[in-house]
């Protein structure tokens, strides 16, 4: 099955975070998954002007060269504009932090099937608001987990 894919700038910086803890470690061997699959063509990965803008935030040039490479084969690149600060500042109002917010945002436009991240805090949030999401938020190594259990059936 094809699923697009929005990941966030957590879900990047996975792969460079301190692999001794083991479920980094697992989180950081599922999301060079997605991004194998995606770099594949079986997963769509979309990508946002938000993404663009964080990355640029980025101190370390070498983790932010290789974060460019991997949204570099995304299939789509959602823009910001009026809608998606609209609806951004309608998240923020729930409890997400701005960029969280316009990243839902992004993912919701852009027809997102999951939104992946590894923000714990994020994640209780849209548990709490599922609702009111027009995008199903998970973390990347519970989905792909369930991704590829699926695949298997």
């Amino acid at each position: 099955m094809e699923f697009s894919i929005y990941l966030d700038v957590c879900c990047l910086n996975r792969p460079f975070d301190d692999q001794t803890q083991e479920r980094i470690r697992l989180e950081a061997e599922a999301v060079r998954l997605i991004l194998t699959n995606c770099q594949r063509g079986e997963w769509l990965l979309l990508t946002s002007q938000v993404i663009e803008v964080e990355l640029k935030r980025t101190p370390d040039s070498a983790r932010k060269d290789q974060m460019r490479l991997w949204t570099a084969f995304a299939t789509s690149k959602i823009m910001i504009n009026e809608q998606i600060e609209s609806r951004g500042s309608q998240l923020a109002e729930l409890g997400f932090k701005n960029y969280d917010a316009l990243h839902i945002a992004c993912a919701e436009a852009g027809n997102a099937d999951i939104f992946l991240t590894t923000d714990d805090r994020m994640l209780r949030l849209a548990a709490r608001c599922r609702n009111l999401l027009q995008v199903r938020l998970e973390n990347p190594l519970q989905w792909v987990m369930e991704a590829t259990h699926d695949r298997r059936d």
